[in-house]
């Protein structure tokens, strides 16, 4: 199974052209400035970045994957809709079976190499939540993404990773609400599971990622 780049290391700007191309494509549509729903051109796209069609549709073809764009036959790709009421309520009710869970057996497997990874996404988003802007936002939802989706893997469980993966949970949600502010709320629970996680505390780990999760909820559920 194919798992995002962040799940493999640090998330950090990759030198690649098709993974800049990615994080362009990304936090336009993340901002709102490629909106829920639009046509992306891809002509377009490239004259844009100043680049080939190629990178371009390879970056596509992974946000297909992500669940945040969509492609039609003889149509071409557009962005995917935003989650209605009830879809955010069905996502919320998967994530608080499977997540919890993860965290909880991540407490006893996960190896101190990996933890020190969650250590430092938590570092690198601490160093975007006083940035302004959008793109800044989007990046912080890169590596939200990143965070959970570690967690997923490590928790050495393939139908729950599959499971997660499938959700393509972070990405919906960031598009949701686009409020810097909630990133700092966000970076202190992260910081609150790490600790549990670290502490091999399976207790506490499934305590913080449970609230994480419900207090994630009355965030977005106000969109």
């Amino acid at each position: 199974m194919a798992i995002p780049n962040a799940v493999a290391g640090l998330l950090r700007r990759p030198a690649r052209l098709g993974d800049e191309v990615y994080s362009a494509i990304f936090a336009r549509i993340m901002s709102g400035e490629i909106a829920a729903g639009g046509r992306i051109g891809v002509d377009a796209l490239a004259r844009q970045l100043g680049v080939s069609q190629t990178p371009i549709r390879e970056a596509l073809g992974r946000l297909e994957a992500e669940g945040l764009v969509s492609k039609t036959h003889l149509v071409g790709y557009s962005v995917a809709p935003q989650l209605n009421a009830r879809q955010l309520a069905e996502l919320y009710e998967m994530r608080l079976l499977i997540e919890p869970f993860a965290a909880r057996k991540c407490a006893d497997v996960m190896t101190d190499a990996v933890i020190g990874q969650l250590e430092a996404l938590c570092a690198d988003m601490a160093a975007l939540v006083n940035e302004e802007g959008l793109d800044a936002y989007a990046q912080f939802g890169q590596l939200d993404m990143a965070f959970h989706d570690q967690i997923a893997v490590s928790a050495d469980n393939e139908l729950l990773l599959q499971a997660q993966v499938g959700l393509h949970s972070h990405v919906h949600l960031f598009r949701l609400v686009r409020d810097a502010k909630v990133t700092r709320t966000v970076l202190d629970e992260h910081e609150a599971l790490v600790a549990a996680i670290k502490a091999r505390d399976p207790d506490g780990a499934e305590r913080a990622m449970r609230s994480h999760i419900e207090r994630s909820h009355a965030r977005f559920a106000t969109a």
